[in-house]
C-alpha cells in the first residue's frame, strides 16, 4: 500500500493530493487572483502566494482523505519547469516534509505529469498511444510508449498554444486569464466567419507567433474602418480565432497518428479544457477512427493530483531524489 502526498506550485496555482494506491482521495487547488490587475502571472507575487497557501492546502488535502500526516509513505513534487521562485516554494516543503518524516521524495517533471492525468480515471489510454500536451507555456505532441518512456516528436517554435489564446485575448481587449473567455464568447460565434491563416510549418512543429500577427493586423483595420467593430463582432472573432488555433493542432495530430500508426490520441494540459478543442477532438475520433482521452476538468490546468499519479509510477519504480535536489525553471523532457 502507497500513500503519496502531491506538491503542485510551478506557476500560480497552489495544490495539494493525496493517492492512495493509484487512486486519488484528495485534489486541493487554491488560485491566485492577484495577478488579474496585472494582465499576467508575476512571479515574485506568485512565490509569495504559495508561501501563505502551501500549508493551509496540504492541511486540506489530508483532512479531506482522511488520513493522518503519518500515513504518507512518500512526498512527490514538482521539480520543473516553471517559475523558479515558486517551484522552490514547493520544493523546500516538500524536501522539509519527508526529512521531518523519514520518507522519500520523488520528483516529477511537470509536462510527464499532465500526460499521466489520463492515469487517475477510466477510461485510459493503451501503450503506445499519442499525447497533444497543450497549455500557456507549451505545445507539444509526445510518443507515450509507458510511464517512463516520453519522446516529444513535435513542439511549437515560438508561442505556445494557450499563449495565444491569452495574446488575442488581450489584442481583443479582453481581461486576464483571456483563454477562457474567447471559449465563452467562441460558443455564441460562427467558426468561418473571418478565416485566419494556417502557417505551414514542416514535420510535426507548430508556430502561432504569424497567427497572431495576422490577428493584431486583422483588428487594427477593422477598428479603423469601424471603431465598433469588436463589439459586433466579438463573438465570431472569438470563434474564428479559436477554430484557427484548433485546426492547427489536430492537423498536426492527425499527421503524427499517420506517421506513428497510432489511433489512441489524448489531450492534457490547460488548454485540453477549451470547449472547442474537446468537441473538435470528438469529431475526429469519429472521422479518422481514434480512440481519444481528455481528462476531466479539474486535471487539465495545473494540479497536484497529476504530480501524485506520475509519483505513484516513480515509487512503485522506487525511483527516488535526495535532499540535496533543486528545482529548475527549465527542465528536460
Amino acid at each position: 500500500m502507497a500513500t503519496i502526498l502531491a506538491i503542485e506550485s510551478s506557476c500560480d496555482e497552489t495544490s495539494a493530493a493525496i493517492c492512495i494506491d493509484g487512486i486519488m482521495r484528495s485534489n486541493i487547488i487554491a488560485t491566485q487572483a492577484v495577478h488579474q490587475k496585472y494582465g499576467g502571472v508575476v512571479p515574485e507575487l506568485a512565490s509569495r502566494a504559495h508561501q501563505q497557501n502551501i500549508i493551509p492546502v496540504v492541511q486540506e488535502a489530508v483532512a479531506a482523505a482522511k488520513i493522518n500526516k503519518k500515513d504518507i509513505d512518500a512526498v512527490a513534487f514538482t521539480r520543473g519547469p516553471g517559475l523558479l521562485g515558486s517551484l522552490l516554494v514547493g520544493t523546500s516543503f516538500a524536501k522539509a516534509f519527508a526529512l521531518a518524516n523519514d520518507i522519500p521524495l520523488v520528483e516529477v517533471n511537470h509536462m510527464q505529469a499532465h500526460v499521466l492525468a489520463h492515469f487517475i480515471d477510466d477510461p485510459k489510454p493503451a501503450f503506445p498511444f499519442l499525447c497533444l500536451t497543450v497549455s500557456g507555456g507549451h505545445t507539444q505532441i509526445v510518443l507515450v510508449r509507458d510511464f517512463f518512456n516520453m519522446e516529444i516528436v513535435g513542439e511549437t517554435n515560438d508561442d505556445a498554444a494557450g499563449e495565444a489564446f491569452d495574446k488575442t485575448a488581450k489584442i481583443l481587449g479582453l481581461p486576464y486569464p483571456g483563454g477562457p473567455l474567447i471559449d465563452k464568447y467562441a460558443r455564441e460565434g460562427n467558426p468561418l466567419a473571418f478565416p485566419f491563416p494556417e502557417p505551414q510549418i514542416p514535420g510535426l512543429d507548430f508556430s502561432f507567433s504569424g497567427l497572431k500577427t495576422s490577428i493584431l493586423y486583422f483588428v487594427r483595420d477593422r477598428l479603423k474602418a469601424d471603431p465598433d467593430f469588436l463589439k459586433n463582432n466579438m463573438n465570431d472573432v472569438c470563434a474564428s480565432v479559436q477554430y484557427r488555433i484548433i485546426t492547427i493542432l489536430i492537423n498536426k495530430l492527425r499527421k503524427a497518428a499517420k506517421q506513428y500508426g497510432i489511433n489512441d490520441i489524448a489531450i492534457a494540459g490547460g488548454v485540453s479544457a477549451n470547449s472547442g478543442l474537446r468537441a473538435m477532438m470528438q469529431e475526429a475520433a469519429e472521422k479518422y477512427n481514434w480512440s481519444v482521452f481528455i481528462p476531466a476538468f479539474q486535471y487539465c490546468t495545473d494540479n497536484a493530483a497529476m504530480i501524485a499519479i506520475a509519483g505513484y509510477y516513480k515509487y512503485m519504480n522506487k525511483d527516488f531524489a535526495s535532499q540535496d535536489i533543486a528545482p529548475l525553471a527549465r527542465m528536460n523532457f
